[in-house]
């Protein structure tokens, strides 16, 4: 018996940073891009406060409202990204997300497969990933580039004040697939809120005779 496409895989990837990365995640295929703006914020734990728009094949999608109140003469025209669905796409398809117009986060965006689930799934989950984003508002690449120097030198005149503004601890390694899946599927939840910092590793137990 035929099934039903209802669900796409897809694979989202931050440009510029080496080690990658990367989440994998599985959405239901009737969901706009608009949804997808708001799995990939929350696969990230972005904090969606920043401009943000697709580009597909030299085109931009996004919310037309808000990016045409900040466009310039010349810019592009945005299309509605609430009007096109991931099932538009074809298996294989890759396009960019740009995250903070001022940090310029580019995420590159695969669409690896199409699902035949027996129930269509109501909510993103994350089924793989690996290391943690940059912190929001860093300054972009060189920014956390900078970062990640100065928080590795405690010798560094900056490093007590740019480890008090991220919380006092920043794994450029962590990742937690538990903590990631639950943020996605609470992706379209009214008011989310995100964490504003990265959890801080819990102390082992001393051990005992």
């Amino acid at each position: 018996m035929f099934k039903t496409i209802n669900a796409v895989q897809i694979r989202v990837s931050l440009d510029e940073i080496e080690p990658e990365v990367w989440r994998r995640l599985v959405l239901p295929a009737h969901w706009t891009l608009e949804q997808l703006h708001l799995a990939i914020q929350a696969a990230f734990n972005w904090w969606n406060y920043h401009l943000h728009e697709f580009r597909i094949g030299g085109l931009r999608y996004g919310d037309v409202e808000l990016l045409t109140e900040d466009a310039f003469d010349g810019d592009p025209r945005v299309f509605d990204f609430r009007e096109v669905r991931l099932r538009d796409f074809e298996q294989g398809a890759v396009f960019s997300y740009v995250y903070d117009f001022g940090d310029s986060w580019r995420h590159t965006v695969a669409i690896d497969e199409f699902k035949a689930r027996d129930v269509t799934p109501k909510y993103g989950t994350c089924i793989d990933g690996a290391r943690a984003r940059p912190p929001e508002d860093v300054g972009g690449v060189l920014g956390y580039e900078r970062f990640l120097e100065i928080m590795s030198d405690r010798e560094d005149p900056e490093h007590a004040d740019t480890r008090r503004w991220c919380g006092g601890h920043f794994d450029p390694e962590w990742f937690d697939l538990v903590i990631t899946d639950k943020d996605v599927r609470n992706a379209l939840r009214p008011s989310v809120r995100r964490r504003l910092h990265q959890p801080k590793p819990k102390r082992s137990e001393p051990k005992t005779a």
